[in-house]
């Protein structure tokens, strides 16, 4: 019995060793992967706006044959410029898929942030890399080649209103609100937009800009504004005209798009029109230009516009309408009679040969300028009333003038920049009487100004109000050096105070003892009120260097850091003070 068990045993193991090898046997093999073969279709295409959402660009490749279910198949599309070896591509992820597509804004995502021109045909590469979802046993595909275009996305303008009217009284009132859509809408970068308006039917042959920002959809305008645009586009004042607007948006690769155009009816009003003077003086910041005198003549103003300023030998310039607007720029067309043609939005940069005081002039109806080498002095009594041979001082200031002109007390004068009385246009000289107290009149018929002190009166001809000029008178007989920091002198007292002494020409001098580290001014009197000079310097202690001044207010001046006997030199001319050892 025993044997027979035996037996049976050793039979049955061998059974079940030949069904254990007949079971691997039937295994099925797995191997680690196979090369995957790409193709595209179309292999160029040209999608438009109404493809944005659209499948425009189909991908599809064949089985790597993992040892996994295909839902574990991972597949990463890489696109990139045509010839750069995939050195920055964009990719796109699929799982388990054997195909994928692109909609029209994907693709022109692409296209924009490689920074390709709007509608320009490119070239463009594709190659699919395969894995198991792990990303072991990565596969790259054969590259296929293909060509496209971007196309435009504008953003769409929308206006508050289609109509507008404004008033002078009420010209900071809201008049109108402009939004718009994002342009380039599937664009993952930034886009900076702009509003740009221009008279209706030009085309924007010659667009106006308002710089807007980095993404950002809407922008409000008051009545002033508005009417300010109407009137740069050629509307006249009063009148009622059509002025078109769109958006420009620029991506941040350089992309440009517009929207569609937008007609805004816009009456006018008369403001009170401003120009100004940008160039080589100021740096030429269009943001920062110098405002100029608005001509107050009844037949002038607002048509004729003047500024006075001192220019080295070379400095150039223009004209300007608008702040920050180079487009209302008038430049330099060429010589024409006695002055130069001019126009709005038009010709080169002004040039001024010869260093000196200048007097720049506009007629913006007449589209004509004048560079001309011009100041203020004072014509009356105390020199014969002779225009020829004008009194002048020296220019503190753009448009400001200040002169020291000895008189009687009773002497009558005008100021004038000579060198004839003949105001007969723009080009002409210019003279001012008094309208009431330290205003001036604007067409010079007004009644003489009276130099009421002796033997000397200080004259100031002030332009910083470019609508009302002003003028100012102080006698100018002594000048007198006070503060505590003058040795053996009470301080502050400004009847003790020592005077300086007149040498013509704006210039006044003393020697003094001064201590140190202790404050000092100028005072045109023995009493307090009197016209004095403050310091503008920013506190300096330098010594035989000038130091600027002003009478407008400010701190005192500051004595030198060592005590000691010094020679003052205070020129009202040029505004300077300087304290020499």
């Amino acid at each position: 019995m025993k044997k027979f068990l035996k037996f049976f045993s050793l039979v049955a193991v061998a059974v079940l060793g030949l069904a254990a090898c007949e079971k691997l046997d039937d295994l099925p093999y797995y191997n680690l992967g196979n090369d995957i073969t790409l193709s595209v279709a179309p292999s160029s295409v040209t999608p438009t706006l109404q493809d944005t959402s659209s499948n425009v660009l189909n991908f599809s490749w064949t089985s790597p044959k993992y040892a996994t279910d295909t839902a574990n198949y991972k597949f990463i599309i890489q696109i990139d410029s045509a010839g750069k070896n995939f050195a920055n591509p964009t990719t796109k992820t699929v799982m388990g898929s054997l195909g994928a597509s692109y909609t029209g804004s994907e693709m022109n995502n692409i296209l924009l942030n490689y920074g390709f021109a709007l509608g320009a045909t490119v070239s463009l590469e594709a190659r699919v890399i395969s894995s198991y979802g792990n990303n072991n046993e990565q596969r790259t595909s054969n590259t296929v080649g293909f060509t496209i275009s971007s196309f435009d996305h504008p953003a769409i303008l929308t206006s508050e209103n289609t109509a507008v009217t404004g008033t002078l009284a009420t010209a900071g009132d809201h008049s109108n609100t402009f939004n718009w859509t994002s342009a380039f809408q599937t664009y993952t970068g930034n886009v900076t937009y702009e509003l740009q308006y221009d008279a209706a039917g030009n085309s924007f042959a010659s667009p106006h800009s308002v710089s807007v920002g980095v993404n950002m959809n809407t922008i409000s305008f008051n009545q002033g504004e508005m009417n300010g645009f109407a009137l740069n586009t050629g509307i006249a004042a009063n009148a009622t005209g059509d002025v078109e607007f769109r958006i420009k948006a620029t991506t941040a690769q350089g992309a440009v798009s517009y929207s569609p155009v937008v007609t805004v009816s816009i009456t006018t009003y008369l403001p009170i029109q401003k120009m100004y003077l940008v160039g080589g003086m100021q740096g030429w910041d269009i943001n920062n230009p110098l405002e100029m005198i608005n001509d107050a003549k009844p037949d002038r103003f607002n048509k004729i516009f003047y500024s006075y300023i001192k220019l080295d030998a070379g400095t150039e310039f223009k004209f300007a309408k608008t702040p920050g607007d180079w487009g209302s720029a008038y430049g330099n067309n060429g010589a024409s009679g006695s002055g130069f043609s001019t126009g709005y939005n038009q010709g080169g940069n002004f040039q001024v040969s010869a260093t000196g005081i200048y007097r720049l002039t506009i007629d913006i109806e007449n589209n004509m300028a004048w560079v001309q080498q011009k100041q203020v002095g004072v014509v009356g009594g105390m020199q014969g009333w002779d225009p020829s041979a004008p009194i002048y001082g020296g220019i503190v200031g753009r448009d400001k003038f200040l002169i020291l002109a000895n008189s009687s007390g009773t002497d009558e004068f005008k100021f004038h920049d000579g060198p004839v009385w003949d105001n007969s246009g723009p080009d002409k000289a210019r003279w001012w009487g008094s309208a009431g107290t330290e205003n001036l009149d604007n067409d010079g018929n007004g009644p003489n100004i009276v130099a009421n002190a002796s033997p000397r009166t200080r004259c100031i001809w002030n332009g910083d109000n470019k609508l009302q000029l002003k003028y100012e008178l102080s006698p100018a007989a002594e000048m007198r050096l006070v503060g505590d920091g003058i040795t053996g002198v009470p301080a502050w007292n400004p009847g003790a105070s020592p005077q300086m002494t007149y040498s013509g020409n704006g210039v006044w001098t003393i020697t003094a003892q001064l201590d140190a580290n202790k404050d000092i001014k100028f005072l045109s009197g023995p009493d307090w009120g009197a016209f004095d000079y403050e310091d503008a310097s920013g506190g300096a202690t330098s010594t035989n260097t000038p130091r600027a001044i002003q009478w407008t207010g400010g701190s005192n001046f500051k004595t030198p850091t060592v005590a000691g006997t010094y020679t003052i030199v205070l020129d009202e001319y040029n505004q300077t003070v300087s304290i020499n050892n």
